[in-house]
């Protein structure tokens, strides 16, 4: 049982404010991603001003022959979800192992308030430049800056969260993990939202910008009430004491929630480990985890190297110049994805099969590769080696539903494996390297994502 002494979660608040911290996390990369179609079209509007002083040219049309700047458009254009992947990205590996330094110079309030208004400001930023006329290359730039910004902080804030959630007991992970899988969907249907007003391009882009900001300022309202609530601040105060005397409390917790939670394995790391010792276990701490280290790493290489630089690229073969049209990227790409990808992260609190030695854990990850000539045979344009297999918009739909629940439910198995195959003490640098791992995976999805586009 748990020491009499040991507060309550009261309304389950802790929980929910970090369910909106995880929210906060990855909403912000979820709004640029998902807002592809105003970037692109965008660039498209700022190259007709420029090349057109008066009245429309006919070499502006598709059908017409190229002329000099329009391959130039047309390259902005077709590089543009390859590069933004690649922009997100790199910084966020960067970052995260950065971040492992910076926790121990820079306080970690610092940490989180700073990277949640720098994102705030950038996002301030765009919905400004949404009224601001700009040529196609500056406004380029400009997007694929903000791109490395916004991930260069996510990476912090991300990093920071995962080590303020591990002063908790383990079950409060699950929250951030539930909470970045909702900020896709949050930003699907925003953007569908949008697109339902009938509104403008540029007046339903600058409510979706606001609207970020909106839930930006909330996360930082809740992060801000977080050290005011008892549960909070008592394992807080574990963190302050000494080691010995913290892990005797962490133990007695751990027996609590042990018989509360069966598979579950909770309990805290101590954090103010000492150093030589922590680093000295490593290359033991990573052989221990290799497995599910490497599986979340392919998983991720799989899922940025399809998605969105290959699925964005879809058309719809049925829609021809009705609604459907426009949402059928919004809808058959990013919202099913986000919304499938939500449901295998939450499966994980049901079930965990396969268990953590088993060998269908590597089979289940590496069977994910099917899924890269899969949608490359889908109806994706422009293309130039292959043939179109899966025509029809339901063939996407269902591949995209499959690809995103094997991401969501195989990701958060071996997240959740990585930890639980070391002792409990080593549990925090377990979890440091899983996170670098996943970091990785995406890395070098953006990087597979150019071969992958290149040969369709």
């Amino acid at each position: 049982m748990t020491t009499s002494h040991q507060p309550q979660d009261r309304y389950k608040a802790v929980w929910l404010i970090f369910f909106m911290l995880g929210l906060g996390t990855l909403l912000p990369w979820n709004f640029f991603m998902t807002a592809t179609a105003y970037f692109t079209n965008r660039l498209d509007m700022s190259q007709n001003a420029s090349l057109v002083p008066a009245e429309p040219s006919k070499d502006i049309q598709p059908s017409a022959s190229p002329s000099a700047p329009l391959p130039e458009r047309n390259y902005l254009r077709a590089i543009f979800n390859n590069v933004m992947t690649l922009c997100a990205m790199l910084p966020l590996l960067l970052f995260t192992c950065l971040n492992s330094f910076l926790h121990q110079r820079i306080p970690q309030s610092v940490r989180i308030l700073g990277s949640l208004v720098a994102i705030l400001l950038v996002f301030l930023v765009t919905a400004i430049l949404v009224k601001v006329p700009l040529d196609a290359p500056p406004f380029f730039v400009i997007t694929m800056v903000k791109i490395m910004l916004i991930n260069s902080f996510g990476a912090i804030l991300q990093g920071s969260l995962f080590g303020l959630a591990g002063l908790l007991p383990a079950s409060y992970t699950a929250p951030i993990m539930s909470g970045q899988g909702l900020a896709g969907f949050f930003a699907s249907v925003a953007m569908i939202c949008a697109i339902a007003s009938g509104s403008e391009l540029s007046e339903s882009a600058f409510g979706y910008f606001i609207t970020a900001c909106g839930v930006i300022i909330l996360t930082i309202a809740c992060y801000l009430g977080l050290p005011r609530l008892e549960f909070y601040r008592y394992y807080q105060q574990l963190k302050l004491e000494g080691p010995g005397e913290q892990e005797t409390k962490l133990d007695l917790i751990s027996k609590g929630e042990e018989s509360k939670a069966g598979q579950e394995e909770a309990g805290v790391s101590a954090p103010n480990s000492q150093p030589a010792k922590e680093s000295h276990s490593v290359c033991t701490i990573l052989k221990n985890i290799l497995v599910p280290a490497l599986s979340v790493c392919f998983v991720f290489t799989i899922t940025i190297g399809m998605f969105p630089a290959v699925a964005a690229e879809v058309k719809s073969s049925i829609a021809g110049t009705s609604a459907w049209r426009d949402y059928f990227i919004p809808v058959s790409c990013f919202l099913t994805f986000n919304i499938f990808d939500w449901l295998g992260r939450s499966l994980t609190a049901f079930t965990m099969w396969p268990g953590k030695d088993s060998r269908w854990l590597p089979i289940l990850v590496l069977a994910r590769l099917a899924f890269v000539p899969l949608l490359l045979l889908c109806n994706v344009h422009p293309r130039h080696n292959l043939a179109v297999v899966f025509e029809h918009d339901a063939w996407f739909i269902f591949f995209m539903a499959a690809f995103a629940f094997s991401n969501g439910y195989l990701a958060s198995l071996c997240m959740c494996f990585g930890p639980k195959k070391v002792k409990p003490a080593e549990a925090e640098t377990a979890g440091a390297i899983m996170a670098f791992f996943l970091s990785l995976g995406l890395a070098l999805g953006a990087v597979f994502s150019f071969l992958f586009r290149a040969v369709v």
